[in-house]
């Protein structure tokens, strides 16, 4: 996957009112050109990147499912990132200085609405395959409803159709840990306040992204005579300062105030109308231990997608199935896809 960037030359308006002065993408594609090929357009997650084969090395790559060396694959990097695309260490054109706490919310469809443009640019006319799993599936659902003429094939992993009250219940609690934290009130120079804190979010993240059941088989304390246990514990603490090391916690907080904003039905006569105005073929994928969004999240979402399939993979990994039960999920994407000789 190579690395490109895409600046946009005008201002860029916002759903939440206001606008970006400027406005620029990072994004990754397999190949130069997608005349003749097959376009798989991938909506990555909540801290991850526009390089698909990075972070999901098991399925993007050559001779992998989604086969770089075949298809034009493009996954773009989301607004408010600190990946590349602009976001609050951007440098605020009108100030000179990092937006940080100034970045202006923003939402899922201004995510969508930013990658149209990139999409345009690119004179991709068709996507094949648009498939987003988690904050990712928030995208890609919201743009098969924006432009439902666009995409022939929709796979929606791990999410719903609106922010449930426990979303963003751990979305609040992560936020109120970032306020706490006087150094990311502070804004402190260069812009990497709030560290610390933020090791303390991925803590409170990965609670709702695993199970009791994947915490018990792999986070038990070996010695059953042990006084406090503390392996879980460790886990987190190590979890968080790799999240820490990598991301950045003005930007974590943008996207966290985003993924509050997901809602389909908004200004759409609600979440069923909006649902069913999807044309694609939908396949969506729950996972049976998933807390964050339930399998009968999607269960909704395929009864109300018109042309839409439920596939239920088990794991005792919880959320982050989606990312390490590759074997099942190749297993149903060839059902959807290759049967339908979509691949």
């Amino acid at each position: 996957m190579t690395g490109k960037n895409f600046k946009y030359g005008s201002a860029f308006p916002l759903e939440g009112g206001g606008l970006l002065p400027e406005l620029e993408i990072r994004y990754h594609v397999s190949c130069e050109n997608p005349e003749g090929k097959k376009v798989v357009w991938i909506c990555h997650a909540l801290t991850a990147n526009s390089d698909a084969g990075d972070w999901w090395n098991v399925m993007v790559g050559p001779g992998k499912y989604f086969d770089t060396g075949k298809y034009f694959i493009i996954c773009a990097n989301i607004l408010g990132s600190c990946y590349g695309t602009t976001g609050p260490q951007s440098l605020n054109p009108e100030t000179g200085r990092k937006y940080l706490l100034d970045f202006p919310k923003v939402t899922i469809r201004d995510f969508v609405n930013a990658h149209e443009l990139l999409r345009k640019s690119l004179g991709i006319k068709h996507i094949d395959i648009l498939i987003g799993a988690s904050t990712g599936g928030f995208q890609a659902i919201e743009w098969a409803i924006m432009n439902p003429g666009l995409i022939g094939n929709l796979v929606l992993m791990c999410c719903d159709a609106r922010i449930s009250a426990w979303g963003t219940a751990f979305n609040a609690a992560q936020r109120m840990v970032l306020e706490a934290d006087q150094t990311f009130r502070a804004q402190q120079d260069p812009g990497f306040g709030g560290s610390k804190a933020l090791e303390a979010c991925r803590a409170i993240g990965l609670i709702s992204y695993r199970s009791y059941e994947g915490y018990v088989a792999k986070q038990s304390e070996p010695d059953e005579n042990c006084l406090f246990a503390d392996k879980a514990g460790s886990y987190l603490r190590h979890q968080g300062a790799k999240l820490s090391a990598r991301f950045d916690a003005y930007s974590y907080y943008t996207l966290l105030w985003a993924t509050d904003s997901h809602n389909v039905g908004r200004n759409r006569g609600g979440v069923g109308k909006a649902l069913r105005t999807v044309k694609a073929r939908t396949l969506c994928i729950a996972i049976d231990s998933d807390v964050l969004f339930p399998q009968r999240e999607l269960e909704f979402l395929a009864e109300n997608i018109p042309q839409a399939k439920l596939a239920v993979i088990s794991s005792a990994f919880g959320h982050d199935g989606f990312l390490l039960e590759h074997e099942q999920i190749t297993k149903v994407l060839c059902k959807f896809l290759n049967s339908a000789g979509v691949l």
